[in-house]
């Protein structure tokens, strides 16, 4: 509940057996459901009512039920009772308290007073002995009124009067009566301290601090030393002498504590009196502003970065929105896979393409870089004087492709492909690669034999080639459709490596022995 004071629905059905004079009973009925998970079923019964309600526990279904029986009962309820609070400050903030927080703001101590309580009426028999007489044995006095105990309450001179059945309802009255006159009065101008009116937090401030920090302010020396110690050991005595530059003070207390404070309240009356310091205002600091030492948005810089991070630096310098890249399209075989990503800044849009996403993204970074006017064209490096001959290890380069030196009518020429050859895929030895038409360059120089028949060679080396990046070879399709052969032409690309060359050779008429 909200409330922790709250009665709860068990508490009120209590009260209500009790005012009724009958007695609830609750029964557990029925339990359900797994451990971790119980739904409880309780029945209370009052007289001849009953109610059912669950809950995840015992003491909840209780509750549900002890609710359903207050909303449903028949029998009658008991008359509530005023709250103890009910008619006094809801703040719970008495006259007393109001009366000492308004005399701590004007200076004043209230003292409160007891007086003889009124006695009432009391009866006048005369219990002495001296007559000779006896008292009577069952006596019977007037009767006496309730007794009103009374306070006096004086503050700064003015006294007020209170009466009340407990002797702090009478100073509560008291309090009341002080506090119509009081607040009215002006509050008491603070005194100045070395010039300068005390804060608050002064207020809160032993007088040992308070000298202190006067001392740090004029840079006086401060010492405290106790002088004198005397008296027996169950009521010492002791004398504490502190220095504060020129001014000496001395304080004498029951303890060492007692008396170092009365020593600072008695150098605190010298220190007050000192002239006032004179104010100096305070140089706000300047902050100096880190000058940027290189511009990022210059086209001279962050030539040799990557891209894609000299893109997203630009974008931050100017303050604008990052650039955004998407994948556009996926094609190619399984092991030739091409990617396009498309980069998107502001208004501007660039794609690139690559054999893995991370080199489609850098291609689109740097056309966009191009766009954008921050790609400065690299110089050319010279040409040599003097062709050196170039190493003939080919091991980890790209195996020269040339063109063909002969060409077959009604046969469409390939381009030049300078793809790496594929995982899997094996360089072609020095024969094999003389037989299909790639003695042309310098490694002429280590063959001996020629080609028998060199167009034909060269025509089987397009035709590989073509298998071997597309899948599908138009040239093998022109040459079957030109010699109206019965051979076969695949529906789709030729993927495996044994299917492409048996389609070669049903094309050129080679036996192949594997």
């Amino acid at each position: 509940m909200a409330n922790p004071k709250e009665k709860t629905p068990m508490c009120l059905v209590n009260e209500l057996a009790r005012f009724n004079k009958i007695q609830p009973e609750y029964k557990l009925l029925s339990e359900q459901g797994p451990a971790h998970s119980k739904v409880f079923t309780v029945q209370l019964t009052l007289g001849d009512q009953h109610w059912e309600a669950e809950g995840t526990s015992i003491k909840k279904a209780q509750h549900a039920a002890a609710a359903k029986a207050l909303e449903g009962t028949k029998f009658p309820k008991p008359t509530a009772r005023p709250s103890r609070s009910e008619g006094k400050n809801p703040d719970s903030v008495t006259p007393t308290v109001e009366l000492n927080a308004l005399c701590m703001k004007l200076g004043k101590k209230p003292m409160y007073k007891p007086i003889d309580p009124y006695t009432g009426m009391r009866s006048t028999y005369n219990y002495t002995m001296r007559g000779g007489t006896y008292p009577p044995r069952y006596f019977y006095p007037f009767p006496v009124g309730p007794l009103l105990y009374q306070v006096e309450l004086s503050i700064g001179g003015q006294q007020f009067h209170g009466k009340g059945r407990t002797r702090q309802a009478a100073k509560h009255d008291a309090a009341a009566k002080a506090l119509k006159v009081l607040q009215n009065e002006p509050l008491p101008e603070k005194p100045e301290v070395n010039g300068k009116e005390p804060d608050d937090e002064n207020l809160n401030k032993s007088e040992i601090s308070q000298v202190f920090e006067i001392a740090l302010k004029r840079n006086l020396p401060v010492n405290f030393e106790v002088t004198k110690e005397s008296g027996p050991p169950h009521m010492k005595s002791f004398v504490t002498k502190v220095s504060v530059g020129e001014f000496m003070g001395e304080g004498e207390g029951k303890s060492k504590k007692i008396s170092k404070k009365n020593a600072a309240i008695a150098v605190l009356e010298e220190l007050k009196k000192l002239p006032p310091l004179p104010t100096v205002e305070k140089m706000k600091p300047r902050i100096k502003k880190k000058t940027k030492s290189i511009v990022k948005t210059s086209p001279e810089y962050g030539q040799g970065m990557n891209p894609i991070s000299r893109l997203a630096q630009i974008q931050q310098a100017k303050k604008e929105k990052e650039p955004e890249y998407m994948l556009i399209t996926e094609r190619g075989l399984p092991r030739r896979r091409e990617f396009v990503m498309q980069v998107k800044v502001g208004v501007h849009t660039a794609e690139g393409m690559g054999t893995n996403k991370k080199v489609a993204k850098r291609n689109a970074a740097e056309n966009m870089l191009e766009i954008l006017g921050f790609k400065v064209p690299q110089p050319q490096p010279p040409k040599p004087a003097l062709k050196t001959e170039e190493k003939s290890s080919w091991r980890g380069k790209e195996w020269p492709c040339p063109e063909p030196a002969v060409s077959v009518p009604g046969v469409r020429m390939p381009y030049l492909s300078h793809q790496q050859l594929p995982a899997g895929i094996l360089p072609m030895v020095p024969e094999v690669a003389q037989a299909v038409g790639a003695n042309q360059g310098h490694h002429t120089k280590e063959f001996s034999r020629a080609a028998p028949n060199p167009a034909k060679a060269t025509v089987t080396a397009m035709i590989a080639r073509e298998l071997l990046y597309g899948g599908t070879s138009p040239t093998a399709e022109t040459i079957l459709k030109s010699s109206n052969s019965s051979g076969h032409v695949p529906h789709g690309p030729l993927t495996r490596p044994s299917e492409q060359l048996d389609y070669l050779s049903n094309v050129q008429g080679i036996q192949v022995n594997l």
